[in-house]
């Protein structure tokens, strides 16, 4: 098992930036795939990013490359989401996901997830 807590949520203007950070606790962190999805009210919880084992190797949604960027910390069981020029439609429950081998982009393929923290972007 894979216990994951993320924090750093909240409420931010147009334009700003947040770091979400996500612990994982349990089995070797290093053994497995992270990824960030979100889900806004009345829409599926989609992919926003993920990151390779190791972090040498990441994958970003169109909708957010140039403006967030995952990373890891292997040593602290840690994976952050770093969003920068935040707009409204980035409003959503933020999610970290955990899963074997290669990251994925689509949420039934994690194993393992965190309860979620609010990111609200207003205009």
């Amino acid at each position: 098992q894979v216990q994951l807590v993320e924090s750093g949520g909240g409420l931010v203007q147009a334009g700003g930036s947040l770091r979400l950070s996500c612990a994982a606790s349990g089995r070797t962190f290093s053994n497995y795939a992270m990824g960030w999805f979100r889900q806004a009210p009345r829409k599926e919880r989609e992919f926003v990013a993920g990151i390779t084992r190791s972090g040498v190797t990441t994958d970003y949604a169109d909708s957010v490359k140039g403006r967030f960027t995952i990373s890891r910390d292997n040593a602290k069981n840690t994976v952050y989401l770093e969003m920068n020029s935040l707009k409204p439609e980035d409003t959503a429950v933020y999610y970290c996901a955990a899963r074997n081998w290669l990251i994925k982009s689509t949420p039934s393929d994690y194993n393992y997830w965190g309860q979620g923290t609010q990111v609200t972007v207003s205009s």
